[in-house]
């Protein structure tokens, strides 16, 4: 039998960002894909093996959770290089998206012929085997959209043939899924906020606190209101607001205005986020400045988010502290941060690791699914001791 290995995925609305095993594998992966043909035309085939495979994956995707299913897809990198790419749109609902499903299971069979666990047997085909941690929005939870989302993944082998993709290159993998744990995310976020990655409890003030936690991703915006160290499910609200819809009119702007075509919402962020030259394009060659555009789209933006928090605060009144988390809060944390110095002064706080925020959902399923094994394996221990004091009487 095939041991179960832990995959911690959070399918982001920006980025798929994982964590696999005992922390030794991570992958980020633009969430970008675009159909394909089988037989990609590639410059120099013969050195494809040197280049480097999370640029280039090209995949055909077998999967019964999937409404079309046997279709060749260019993932990441490698789908923002064409011009029938797809992101998510907003509105969308995570759970019900073909592109959740294949870059859930793209994630894994990079993963799987990658990290040496698992074994080709003939044909080049790995049977992989995983206990999978992920999560979705609290709106679509509350909805009970989980629990159709986790039986499509449950139950059935869902298969990832590499196609022109370096080193992997006619490698199929065959998954299945032990046990899929779909958490909401903004209790995940909290999890992390008093969590270490052994399971240790840290920042032990904020256990017994009520606290906010305001999740801004790309197509939605979680606040979770965290008391007696749950989510209060009642209190708890989604909204259909995200950094998405300001991110392709940053870019639509930047189109019309300077003639440059960006390839993704992913380049905007990097125009929006980076260390150097933050704010600036090159038009023909010259360094522009699109401040004008990205200051004015992303102030609307905070504007609303702030009207959330506002909101949300006045109807629990006795929280201490709002934590901001996710890659919209990363874009958006200078323009929230000046409003509230401006207006309310709320007791709020941002992650200054702009890394941190984007991977917390990623390392928050990690530490819960790795709990979850963690007691199984404790139970299952604990049942055996039982059944050999039984036959020893």
């Amino acid at each position: 039998m095939t041991k179960s290995r832990i995959a911690a995925v959070d399918v982001g609305n920006d980025a798929l960002k994982a964590n696999f095993g005992k922390l030794e594998n991570e992958l980020y992966i633009p969430n970008v894909i675009a159909r394909d043909m089988e037989d990609r035309p590639v410059i120099g085939i013969e050195e494809l093996d040197e280049k480097d495979p999370l640029d280039n994956i090209h995949i055909k995707v077998h999967s019964p959770a999937l409404e079309e299913n046997n279709a060749v897809y260019r993932v990441g990198n490698l789908a923002t290089k064409t011009n029938n790419s797809t992101e998510l749109d907003p509105g969308s609902s995570k759970s019900e998206e073909d592109q959740t499903v294949v870059m859930l299971i793209a994630s894994l069979a990079i993963d799987a012929v990658s990290n040496g666990q698992f074994k080709a047997g003939k044909n080049d085909v790995i049977d992989a085997n995983y206990t999978l941690g992920t999560g979705l929005p609290l709106r679509e939870v509350k909805e009970g959209k989980d629990v159709g989302y986790r039986s499509q993944l449950l139950g059935s082998v869902h298969q990832v043939e590499f196609l022109v993709t370096p080193k992997y290159q006619g490698m199929k993998v065959n998954i299945k899924f032990d046990e899929v744990k779909v958490y909401p995310e903004g209790f995940a976020a909290y999890v992390n906020l008093i969590m270490d990655n052994d399971r240790n409890v840290i920042n032990k003030e904020l256990i017994d606190k009520q606290i906010l936690i305001q999740d801004i991703g790309g197509l939605s915006t979680d606040i979770a209101v965290i008391r007696n160290r749950n989510v209060d499910d009642d209190k708890a609200q989604g909204f259909n607001l995200g950094v998405a819809e300001s991110l392709e009119e940053i870019r639509e702007e930047i189109r019309t205005k300077h003639g440059v075509e960006l390839d993704s919402r992913r380049d905007v962020v990097d125009i929006i986020t980076r260390k150097n030259d933050r704010h600036h394009i090159m038009v023909k060659g010259s360094r522009t400045n699109v401040h004008d555009i990205t200051d004015r789209i992303l102030l609307e933006l905070a504007k609303k988010e702030y009207r959330y928090l506002r909101n949300v605060w006045a109807k629990n009144s006795q929280s201490e502290i709002c934590y901001f988390v996710g890659g919209g809060s990363a874009v958006l944390k200078e323009y929230i941060k000046a409003l509230n110095n401006k207006l309310d002064g709320f007791n709020i706080e941002f992650f200054e690791d702009e890394n941190e925020s984007i991977w917390m959902m990623a390392n928050a399923y990690y530490k819960l699914v790795s709990d979850f094994v963690a007691k199984n394996m404790k139970d299952s221990k604990d049942t055996k001791e039982e059944k050999t004091t039984e036959k020893a009487k």
